[in-house]
């Protein structure tokens, strides 16, 4: 299952980006509730591995469970 970016806690640091191996994260459009730039997980090409959630220094901004009713997905 894959893992969900809580748009309005992330701050747009783009670690879990940078690891990502399979490219599923991106950036979202805008900012999200704290005013701050956010990123998304794309769940279809989302691999499971975690590495997003071991390197995001925000914490609660990933978590490890796939919930879309938490992540912006634009």
């Amino acid at each position: 299952m894959p893992h969900t970016i809580v748009s309005n806690i992330c701050e747009g640091i783009a670690d879990c980006q940078d690891a990502c191996p399979v490219g599923c994260i991106h950036k979202g459009e805008g900012m999200n509730k704290k005013g701050t730039d956010y990123y998304f997980i794309n769940y279809t090409t989302c691999i499971d591995c975690g590495i997003c959630l071991k390197v995001c220094p925000v914490e609660g901004a990933i978590i490890s469970e796939e919930r879309p009713d938490l992540q912006i997905n634009s």
